[in-house]
């Protein structure tokens, strides 16, 4: 009797912690949603020239030819799983400070001027927007927003019955946010993944980390929560080689042109 009570307690806990990581990862919203969403943040980061200043394409066409080349890369590895609903454009925000690059709902890509001035390699910023791809393929903003943000305002920009200070406030939101242990965690698993397939170094985010740790001042938005660079090199790394995936490093000249012309 005593053994069946330990094996009837182990299944009710097996059957909790399941249901614990499924709320974990539980999304109130459908991949429509995620477009929808998208679109409206994406609009209003356009539309906000002064904290979103733009990097126009006219006299830029190579630094954003460039730049779709790499994500296209990623795109066609065939492992991302929204590649043909999510739009996945991207567009260059002109500002040197920061060092930032995000991802919104629906696949809006924006990479900021000082964050490619930053890296090094070609393969550092595809193991980047890999990450950020990640961040929307695997649904992270609205799987957070799900358990954070107040349902009224996030449905009702959705439903498009918003004003423009509920915009901004979701854009913010987005723009800033900064995403649990478990969604940065899988968003450089599947770096990883999705650079396996290509001609880059799989654990190029691993080197964008480890550029971070000799650097001092403020920490990116997106590197502002936990794990701690040095246990996410050491996971990237670890995973590169788990895979199988080709750890060789692409040149650099290219790379250095392209930033020369910022």
């Amino acid at each position: 009797m005593k053994r069946l009570f330990v094996f009837s307690g182990i299944i009710v806990l097996s059957i909790v912690l399941n249901s614990c990581k499924s709320l974990q990862n539980a999304n109130m919203y459908s991949v429509n949603d995620d477009k929808t969403l998208g679109q409206q943040v994406s609009k209003e980061i356009d539309n906000n020239q002064q904290t979103y200043p733009l990097l126009p394409e006219a006299g830029n066409e190579r630094v954003y030819n460039f730049i779709r080349e790499v994500r296209d890369n990623i795109l066609n590895s065939g492992r991302v799983q929204l590649r043909d609903q999510f739009t996945w454009d991207i567009k260059i925000i002109k500002d040197d400070k920061t060092l930032n690059a995000f991802c919104t709902p629906g696949g809006h890509i924006y990479v900021y001027t000082g964050l490619i001035k930053f890296l090094d390699t070609e393969d550092e910023l595809a193991g980047v927007l890999g990450h950020e791809i990640a961040h929307a393929d695997k649904r992270h903003s609205t799987r957070q927003m799900t358990k954070m943000m107040p349902l009224s305002v996030i449905a009702s920009v959705i439903g498009q019955k918003y004003n423009q200070e509920q915009i901004a406030q979701v854009t913010a939101g987005i723009v800033g946010l900064s995403f649990s242990r478990d969604s940065e965690t899988e968003a450089d698993e599947w770096s990883v993944n999705y650079l396996c397939k290509t001609k880059y170094n799989s654990a190029g985010a691993a080197g964008f980390f480890k550029k971070m740790q000799g650097k001092s001042g403020s920490t990116p938005v997106f590197l502002s929560t936990h794990p701690s660079s040095a246990d996410r090199i050491q996971k990237i790394e670890a995973k590169a080689v788990k895979n199988g995936c080709s750890r060789a490093n692409s040149t650099d000249s290219r790379y250095a042109s392209i930033k020369s012309l910022l």
